[in-house]
């Protein structure tokens, strides 16, 4: 199979979003990162974050609060977010601790500082059952941006959605009727698997027809230790089609998208 080379299609995005910020030679967008706990994988996503959104113009604000914080003082930090004009988009770093209620902590961020695009108030607009125009989340968003890199539409095609969140795959399903693709329960009859399931290797070759698209939002880690996909890549290697690869797929793009809806929350706080 050939790979799709998130990255490459990640630094085109940052680039533009760059450049575009660099010719309002004004204030910069800013990105506001909540952080709690001390989760290494989270710490670390976030420090990536950071030092791509330096690189691309946007500022970023991060508020690490510890592991023991109450739901109440996470709302007051939010809440003092979504008033503040220097922020432009707000990000809860997850997954939080169980503890907390994450649904009502992402409800609880601006709609029009939603950068992650989950509020539900965003998903209304973004179904069009609001006036105003929601936030394409940027999970989503890389899905429809791979497939476009490789001039595929995803109108009349068969998609087998392999997830494990039924809001995520609600929402998504809607997304891709939207764009006249046909949802399919076998994924041998796909033309395009979609796969988050953080299963490690838990598809191969023989599950999936020839000429198939796979895009593998999974993340987890194998018996050695080493971060992958849903995919068995290996199994797939003498297979005709494309695949996302994990490293070096989904993630570096969601990251770009991130900081697109963030600049698009910019313009639109600023009147630009």
């Amino acid at each position: 199979m050939k790979l799709i080379d998130g990255r490459a299609i990640a630094e085109k995005i940052k680039d533009k979003i760059a450049l575009e910020i660099h010719e309002l030679k004004g204030p910069r967008p800013g990105l506001a990162i909540i952080l709690v706990g001390e989760r290494s994988d989270s710490t670390l996503y976030v420090s990536l974050k950071e030092k791509q959104a330096k690189a691309v113009g946007i500022d970023t604000h991060l508020y690490r609060l510890a592991e023991s914080t109450d739901q109440e003082e996470i709302l007051a930090t939010i809440k003092f977010l979504n008033n503040d004009p220097e922020i432009d988009g707000i990000l809860v770093q997850v997954p939080l601790p169980e503890k907390l209620n994450t649904d009502l902590i992402i409800n609880a961020i601006n709609p029009d500082k939603d950068v992650d695009g989950f509020t539900k108030e965003n998903m209304l607009r973004l179904m069009g059952e609001k006036s105003e125009v929601g936030l394409m989340p940027p999970v989503y968003a890389v899905i429809i941006a791979m497939l476009e890199s490789i001039n595929c539409e995803i109108e009349n095609k068969k998609v087998n959605l392999a997830v494990n969140s039924d809001i995520f795959e609600d929402n998504l399903v809607e997304i891709l009727k939207r764009q006249a693709g046909e949802i399919v329960t076998n994924m041998q009859e796909a033309d395009i698997v979609i796969t988050a399931q953080g299963k490690a290797g838990s598809i191969t070759a023989d599950m999936v027809k020839d000429n198939a698209i796979i895009i593998d939002i999974g993340i987890s880690h194998n018996k050695e230790g080493k971060i992958c996909g849903d995919v068995d890549a290996e199994s797939m290697k003498d297979k005709s089609g494309y695949l996302s690869p994990v490293p070096g797929g989904v993630g570096p793009m969601t990251i770009a998208m991130a900081f697109l809806n963030t600049l698009i929350t910019f313009k639109k706080q600023k009147g630009l």
